[in-house]
């Protein structure tokens, strides 16, 4: 049995975050790739959709430019033939602060010849920003149920 195409990547990917490694990432990535992370793009412009290998490995660079990956862990994960779903926690540290960050994503991928082709990321935004900006926020209540 070979190694699922998501191990290489998400190795690559922590390699290319944390040590600038981008070469082997590089090799995993669809020149066509369509690419997508939902999270709060104002306060972190590196999120948001990107087409294409170039543009996905310039939001990489940003995101090693930014963090320090020291943790995750797979929560939840499915494997298919050539596609992969996780719900994973990571541990990180902006680099700008030293500030330690919990955040939570939800991942869906996509490979065509063990090269990734879709990936789609879901961020608990709500936690992130809340961390990002180093206090809670009060949302007025929007029912009358207590």
């Amino acid at each position: 049995m070979t190694e699922h195409s998501l191990w290489r990547f998400s190795r690559a990917l922590h390699r290319a975050i944390n040590d600038r490694h981008f070469q082997d990432i590089e090799s995993l990535i669809d020149e066509d790739v369509d690419w997508a992370v939902y999270g709060p793009i104002d306060m972190f412009p590196f999120l948001g959709a990107r087409q294409g290998r170039r543009a996905v490995i310039d939001v990489i660079r940003q995101v090693a430019d930014n963090f320090r990956v020291h943790r995750f862990d797979r929560e939840n994960i499915m494997l298919g033939v050539d596609s992969a779903a996780s719900m994973l926690r990571y541990s990180l540290t902006a680099l700008d602060s030293d500030k330690p960050i919990s955040l939570r994503v939800a991942q869906f991928a996509q490979f065509r010849a063990d090269r990734l082709i879709n990936m789609r990321v879901l961020i608990d935004t709500f936690d992130l920003v809340e961390q990002a900006l180093g206090r809670s926020i009060h949302l007025p209540k929007l029912t009358g149920v207590v």
